[in-house]
């Protein structure tokens, strides 16, 4: 018995797609269609691009984004995927330097706000996806019961509540932002 093998689009495919109005992700090759969430969730992001926004373009340390831009981690076949929120050193990508496509940098920092119906072992195994591509630091916020999980490479998870604080590290020097700021 003959099976049809998938065809493999690229990110240049996947660019083609958005433009007609289709948003997803690739994962090796193989497309993953994103849908929206709800008001809550990007609420969420909004807030946490907010924050870290102010603090990375006052201190001038590199650059914010959000799930539109896209990340480019492997090619043929090719993986991009859509963090809710990422950060991406100026030493990793040069400020001066523009993306025209998906950014080739990988962030130091991702944001990822899980949905409702994102079960925990989804978002986590996102984490640990992140992570394996030289994420420094992931932030996986839980708007149904207001945690933030905190994934680093190497370090067992952490769970804050509203009463913490997520800390920058040497990611983001000097930046802290209360849990209980992120959700609304």
């Amino acid at each position: 018995m003959a099976t049809e093998k998938t065809k493999l689009l690229t990110a240049d495919d996947l660019l083609e797609l958005y433009s007609k109005g289709v948003k997803g992700e690739l994962i090796r090759g193989v497309f993953h269609r994103t849908v929206p969430t709800n008001g809550d969730h990007g609420d969420v992001v909004i807030r946490f691009g907010m924050w870290l926004g102010n603090h990375v373009i006052a201190s001038k340390l590199g650059r914010v984004f959000g799930s539109d831009a896209g990340v480019r981690l492997e090619r043929d076949p090719d993986t991009v995927r859509e963090p809710d929120v990422g950060f991406i050193s100026a030493e990793r990508m040069p400020l001066d330097v523009r993306a025209s496509g998906y950014f080739d940098a990988v962030p130091e920092l991702v944001v990822e706000v899980a949905s409702p119906s994102d079960t925990r072992v989804a978002v986590q195994e996102k984490a640990e996806m992140w992570l394996s591509f030289g994420v420094m630091i992931v932030w996986v916020a839980h708007p149904d019961d207001r945690t933030v999980d905190v994934y680093r490479s190497e370090e067992p998870v952490v769970r804050l509540t509203e009463d913490d604080v997520l800390d920058g590290g040497p990611v983001l020097p000097g930046f802290t932002l209360p849990v209980r700021e992120v959700f609304p």
